[in-house]
């Protein structure tokens, strides 16, 4: 008995260690100015699935295939697309993000909320309760298949996504709205941006085309936390 309570003790300080000098990590730039840079990633318009319309658009038994990984852990761009389908307009092609999703959930831009002619709400990614649904097409193998989602068109709140250690290094926690600026031709200081901590993110901030096009966000760009 006494040896198992000293190995967990052990565990636990060992793990106290590791997140203690994650924290204690920064980079000689940061050291040099105090500054608080995060990568910034511009993402377009995409859609979830949930198992039961992965089927329905591309067969039974279909599971989505994999193209390359993106930035997040676990997430990868799917070789499936799929047509969006909105009262006044259509965007063919677009991209599938898996793996799979409990619920189906279109990402949108406002610009694209208004060809496609819903009302989108600013949500955060999840959250699709009292959102408009769509019309969903794929065509592909000689498959055709369509489902109507009763809601879940969302255009995505911009967020921060960062470990535990990130989030001490930065001096934040998770849910806080921070803001953040961004240098560039079109310099624009991002207000309210969400805190998603968890230890399988990597850290990254995401925004909408919209909102990389107003500040002319270019490959490998950062933004500075500049308050929380």
């Amino acid at each position: 008995m006494n040896t198992l309570v000293n190995e967990e003790l052990l565990k636990q300080i060992v793990d106290q260690v590791i997140v203690e000098c994650a924290a204690q990590t920064l980079s000689s730039a940061e050291a040099e100015c105090g500054k608080k840079e995060i990568p910034i990633e511009a993402s377009a318009r995409h859609v979830h699935l949930c198992q039961k319309d992965v089927e329905a658009l591309f067969g039974a038994g279909h599971q989505l295939t994999p193209v390359r990984e993106l930035s997040q852990p676990g997430q990868f761009l799917c070789e499936e697309r799929v047509t969006v389908i909105g009262p006044k307009g259509t965007f063919e092609k677009v991209a599938v993000l898996g793996p799979a999703r409990p619920e189906s959930q279109v990402e949108i831009s406002r610009t694209d909320a208004r060809q496609l002619g819903v009302n989108a709400p600013l949500k955060e990614s999840g959250d699709i309760a009292g959102s408009p649904g769509i019309f969903l097409y794929s065509s592909a193998d000689n498959k055709q298949g369509m489902v109507q989602l009763h809601k879940g068109v969302i255009i995505a709140r911009n967020h921060i996504h960062m470990t535990t250690a990130d989030a001490l290094r930065l001096g934040v926690k998770d849910k806080q709205e921070v803001d953040v600026r961004v240098e560039t031709d079109r310099p624009m200081t991002f207000h309210r941006v969400l805190v998603r901590v968890n230890d399988s993110f990597s850290l990254a901030m995401h925004i909408d085309f919209d909102e990389a096009n107003a500040v002319g966000l270019s490959a490998n760009a950062k933004g500075e936390l500049i308050a929380g």
